[in-house]
């Protein structure tokens, strides 16, 4: 075993710490689920406004409430009828003080930011096998065909909203601006530009690999002209774009004349988000024919930043009864490594070991040792957000000392600061044995080849529908599945060799549209008898690429600082033009 594999284990103290001779005032207009703090321990007692704004805590953790909500007693009765909208409204409320965001203002978030959904349901359940209780939960029938916009759509009415707050009364120069920075690979960048297009006080910045994201994911993002969307292609890798965003963040000349905001998943926003369609999607579920009371319900969520699945641990946490959730991870597999073993350790391949994605899907360069895939929005050598399920591990694992709050909570800090360190020094770290058991308690996982992925895509598309269900997709016959979402899928037909089918549901989150990643599907397709992509283009995507485009190309010698001269600039001449 090497050294970045020994387990890390809390210390336990003998007697409890004196208690405060004086206390702290109560706030009586936050409830501890309202409150925030940084899972490495260095920031407490945050609003829901600052987390939102900051993004990332100043000591480099991630913000988590500080403590999960519990369902009100009588939710299943209140909630099994409320459409998607009004189920946010009361999950968001237990997270967000009215002092902050009053309902009514919350409401008309909500409604605006999912108005923009193709589906009734928003996020729709689609019996893929009733017989044997498999369901996929669309999540793609936002803006930009991807499950991100369900969180981005609402991350940039919030960003709005504050803002416009913040300046009332304000002219000029004294309006508090927001400059958004971002690096994708495709569809973070497409969500967040739809999500902030038009946005009155932010500016956007979205960096992208150039010549290496897809044709329609480049044109979704290019073709926007609203004036405060800046496109920068990057000559260079994914890599070399995120560095330049990380680079910007810790870089004081930009941070003191601009304020940078973070729209990936490290936003606490977004994570909250994605909450409801779990609950939205349990509640679909209860009106199926095929569910019975005592049946057990498995969600399996294909994951590579540990967002999408976080946001069900959530779910779980405050009272939804999930009996497990699934990780699902592609050849990428760090996720599926740690529930095996407890050891959370990069391993980086390089060279030809590293090649097998399709560039035009999107497929990243290698970056910092990590395997191209035919899933690229998932190939992440290291996960974000598993760092928010660690400092809940460390927590649980501190209370068993039976020492006060106060003291678990600060533990649990220290622990994910340490833990981080070896990932860093060493590349990687393992867990106590009790942490991994807490960790299996909540959690199984799976491992996706690009093999099986492809049979997976074959398997159902070959398969009718089951009772005349429609492919929201829009192909004819069996469904089309993209690469990301067949992996859920394989992992769940593994999952229910595990649990008895008939009384097991198991719903499998469907991440993206196929047409966003054309060419794998092709690749699966291409030999069988009447398949044709016309059958699942979607008619927004009918004509994109020849439309008019907006883009600065960086030069790959122009490195991190001439990136923040472009930002510089771009963000002062809007502001002249807003004067």
């Amino acid at each position: 075993m090497s050294d970045s594999a020994t387990p890390v284990g809390l210390a336990v103290p003998t007697r409890k710490p004196a208690p405060a001779t004086v206390e702290e005032p109560k706030d009586t207009t936050h409830t501890p689920s309202q409150r925030y703090l940084s899972t490495r321990g260095g920031d407490y007692g945050l609003s829901f406004e600052e987390v939102v704004l900051k993004g990332l805590a100043a000591d480099g953790g991630l913000f988590i409430p500080e403590e999960i909500p519990q369902l009100p007693r009588d939710w299943q009765t209140k909630w099994q009828k409320l459409s998607f909208s009004e189920l946010a409204l009361e999950i968001l409320s237990l997270y967000i003080s009215s002092s902050e965001i009053p309902p009514a203002d919350l409401k008309e978030i909500i409604d605006r930011s999912y108005s923009t959904f193709r589906a009734q349901e928003t996020t729709p359940l689609v019996a893929l096998n009733a017989q044997d209780n498999l369901y996929l939960l669309e999540l793609f029938h936002g803006p930009t065909f991807a499950f991100k916009d369900v969180a981005l759509q609402l991350l940039g009415n919030l960003f709005e909203y504050f803002l416009v707050r913040r300046n009332k009364g304000k002219t000029g120069r004294d309006r508090h601006h927001l400059t958004v920075v971002g690096a994708t690979s495709g569809d973070t960048g497409s969500a967040a530009i739809y999500g902030l297009r038009g946005k009155k006080d932010v500016s956007v910045f979205i960096l992208h690999p150039k010549g290496r994201v897809s044709p329609v994911q480049e044109a979704q993002m290019t073709t926007v002209l609203d004036a405060n969307v800046h496109n920068l292609a990057v000559e260079g890798t994914f890599d070399d774009c995120q560095d330049t965003v990380k680079a910007l963040f810790a870089d004081p000349q930009i941070n003191e004349i601009l304020n940078l905001g973070a729209v990936n998943s490290i936003n606490w926003a977004r994570i909250l988000a994605q909450t409801t369609y779990y609950f939205h999607a349990y509640f679909a579920l209860l009106k199926s024919k095929s569910y019975e009371p005592g049946h057990k319900v498995r969600f399996v969520v294909p994951t590579g930043n540990f967002g999408d699945i976080l946001a069900g641990y959530f779910a779980k946490r405050m009272g939804l009864p999930i009996e497990k959730l699934v990780v699902a991870t592609n050849e990428n597999d760090i996720l599926d490594r740690f529930w095996k073993t407890g050891h959370y350790e990069k391993k980086a391949v390089h060279g030809k070991e590293a090649e097998g994605g399709i560039p035009a899907d999107g497929a990243k360069a290698h970056e910092d040792g990590v395997r191209e895939t035919l899933s690229p929005a998932m190939d992440i050598l290291v996960s974000s957000n598993f760092e928010r399920l660690l400092w809940f591990l460390a927590y649980e694992f501190a209370a068993e000392a039976g020492m006060d709050d106060e003291w678990n909570k600060k533990q649990a800090g220290q622990e994910v600061e340490s833990w981080l360190k070896k990932l860093k020094s060493n590349g990687g770290f393992g867990v106590h044995a009790d942490i991994l058991k807490f960790a299996n308690r909540d959690f199984e996982s799976e491992r996706v080849s690009d093999v099986q992925t492809l049979e997976t895509i074959r398997k159902f598309y070959a398969t009718p529908l089951s009772n005349g269900t429609t492919n929201s997709a829009g192909s004819k016959g069996g469904y089309v599945l993209d690469p990301h979402s067949a992996i859920g899928v394989a992992a769940s037909l593994r999952s229910m060799k595990r649990a008895s089918p008939s009384k097991t549901h198991h719903v499998s989150l469907a991440t993206a549209h196929p047409a966003k990643f054309a060419n794998a599907v092709d690749l699966a397709l291409k030999d069988e008898e009447g398949f044709t992509f016309d059958t699942v283009l979607p008619e927004e995507f009918v004509g994109l690429e020849q439309k008019e485009r907006r883009v600065k190309v960086v030069p790959k010698d122009a490195g991190w600082e001439g990136v923040r001269t472009i930002v510089q600039d771009e963000v002062e001449e809007e502001l002249r033009g807003a004067s």
